[in-house]
């Protein structure tokens, strides 16, 4: 009979892209991977991966076994979950990614109070700015500051996103402080981009009103943290989501703009998973403690 370790090593090395990728995934040698797949070959009696120096291709056989081997991969990992939910005990390798100022002011404390309270997790955290594919680079569950539009993910909301109107001292003990949201006209605003986009409308509630001022500036970026360090050393004037710089208004190096008007909020934090009929306990563990404890 087939050894569905072995099946399961071919689909890790198909969705990681080499047997490199593949056995750091499963936490063994490079090897050992080359191994279960020249025995899985060996036992079907035909070549699934075509090698070369710059990649793998499948061969026509191998298209078909991947797959029987990666519903063979997902049924593992089932039983797996099923045992740990049987076991009630919160252990595993768990894979999280999240955008890298939310990870790097946020989450970092906070995976170290995880893996006290649940020694028996094993952590691996991957910082990307990008949207990644959950599925493809096997994320247990990822922290999104988006919309969430991909059907095939659950999502969790964390917290709401309220943004803030900052300058630091220096910029206003020499421009001056806005006290209306049409004085913006006569400071240098620092702008977010998004490719071409400008975010260059900023819209502010009093009440039931609503004024929308055309913002202006001599800098403009297209990440948070740098807009936020630009801000601090006295450049000018942005609006940010308040968690990135709770900690600056805390100490004093950033000063809240016109406290008595709302902004828009920014889209919320949710922590996203694939669905799955059997989900493992260390992560709906991790969701609720992400749920308890962030921005506590």
């Amino acid at each position: 009979m087939l050894n569905p370790q072995h099946l399961a090593t071919f689909s890790a090395i198909v969705s990681t892209g080499s047997i490199s990728k593949a056995a750091t995934r499963m936490g063994c040698g490079k090897s050992v991977v080359s191994r279960q797949l020249a025995k899985l070959e060996e036992e079907l009696g035909t070549r699934l991966i075509q090698r070369t120096t710059r990649k793998l291709t499948l061969t026509e056989a191998g298209e078909v076994v991947l797959l029987e081997a990666q519903q063979i991969e997902r049924s593992l990992a089932n039983v797996d979950q099923i045992a740990g939910q049987f076991q009630q005990e919160v252990r595993g390798r768990l894979r999280i990614g999240c955008p890298r100022p939310l990870g790097q002011r946020y989450l970092v404390p906070l995976l170290t109070e995880f893996t006290l309270r649940y020694p028996l997790v094993e952590i691996t955290l991957v910082v990307e700015d990008r949207l990644t594919d959950l599925i493809a680079e096997q994320i247990d569950v990822a922290i999104r500051v988006a919309h969430l539009e991909d059907s095939t993910l659950v999502a969790r909301k964390l917290v709401d996103n309220p943004r803030v109107l900052v300058a630091a001292p220096s910029y206003l003990a020499r421009a001056g402080t806005p006290v209306c949201p049409a004085d913006l006209a006569q400071h240098n605003c620092l702008l977010y981009i998004s490719g071409t986009t400008v975010r260059d409308e900023w819209s502010f509630h009093e009440g039931a009103s609503m004024t929308t001022v055309r913002a202006y500036g001599s800098i403009r970026m297209n990440d948070g943290m740098a807009l936020a360090a630009s801000v601090c050393s006295g450049a000018g004037i942005t609006v940010l989501d308040r968690w990135l710089v709770k900690a600056e208004l805390a100490s004093g190096a950033l000063v809240e703009l016109l406290p008595g008007y709302r902004l828009n909020p920014g889209p919320s934090i949710y922590a996203v998973y694939p669905a799955r009929k059997w989900m493992p306990l260390k992560t709906t563990t991790f969701v609720a403690f992400l749920q308890d404890r962030l921005f506590k």
